[in-house]
């Protein structure tokens, strides 16, 4: 993909002061989007905006994901500031846990589908509420390889990821013809977040992958604004998996 393919519309982000969702948002910016990226640390939010070209395509409200009040203020002030919203990102995830689920703290998983589903869900909500209703767009949420194959102790995030995905599913049938909601699906990619996954022995995780290789995030920013764009105009409700191949061979990631 190239050019202008976003020329005129708006998106948000989440989780998007570094890593995919960075990324994400510099390929939208780059395709002539206004992006509005979140996340907790309002330094690195001033930092990811500056890289993505400043006040005039971009700006940042801090805020945790699952806030209520913060997603009604990221949406209203997108729509004040650059005009709509016809594009969302659900990419914020977390996964504060390593290990087997027969230990994992119960209020620590509730945290879990909060954040990673039912904020997700809320955010397609407001944006529905305060545009997309009206105007119509597109929503991507960032689930998981874990969603479609055991990944031994991450396997909770797996579990929430799926459930993203059936949420993706449903929303998709509700709200079309005129939004369109899709998910990705990445195995490793080389971010922070996912460091625990491979740093130390990226050779050794990467040679299980058919392509030889972990992903960038750039790898799964394509993915995602190929979703978005008209060029996927007859797609909703699908899982696109982004994983070098891994599932092929039963790899978890």
């Amino acid at each position: 993909m190239g050019g202008m393919s976003f020329h005129g519309k708006t998106a948000i982000v989440t989780g998007a002061s570094r890593g995919i969702g960075l990324a994400i948002a510099g390929r939208l910016v780059a395709e002539g989007a206004r992006v509005v990226i979140t996340a907790r640390r309002k330094e690195a939010l001033d930092e990811a905006v500056a890289r993505l070209g400043g006040p005039d395509v971009a700006f940042a409200v801090a805020g945790k994901a699952d806030d209520t009040e913060h997603q009604a203020e990221t949406v209203r002030r997108a729509v004040e500031t650059f005009g709509s919203l016809d594009l969302l990102v659900n990419n914020t995830g977390i996964n504060p846990w390593y290990g087997p689920m027969v230990e994992l703290d119960l209020g620590v998983a509730r945290k879990v589908v909060e954040v990673n589903c039912v904020a997700a869900l809320s955010w397609v909500q407001q944006a529905h509420r305060a545009w997309m209703r009206e105007h119509g767009g597109a929503v991507v949420n960032v689930s998981s390889h874990s969603a479609i194959r055991p990944a031994p102790g991450v396997g909770f995030y797996g579990a929430s990821k799926a459930m993203l995905v059936a949420i993706t599913e449903s929303l998709a049938v509700e709200l079309g013809p005129d939004i369109r909601v899709n998910a990705v699906a990445p195995a490793v990619v080389k971010t922070k977040f996912a460091a625990a996954l491979y740093e130390g022995r990226e050779e050794q995780v990467s040679g299980a992958y058919p392509l030889k290789r972990l992903g960038e995030p750039e790898d799964i920013a394509g993915a995602v604004a190929f979703l978005l764009s008209e060029d996927a105009s007859w797609i909703t409700g699908r899982l696109l998996v982004v994983d070098g191949g891994a599932s092929l061979g039963g790899v978890a990631g």
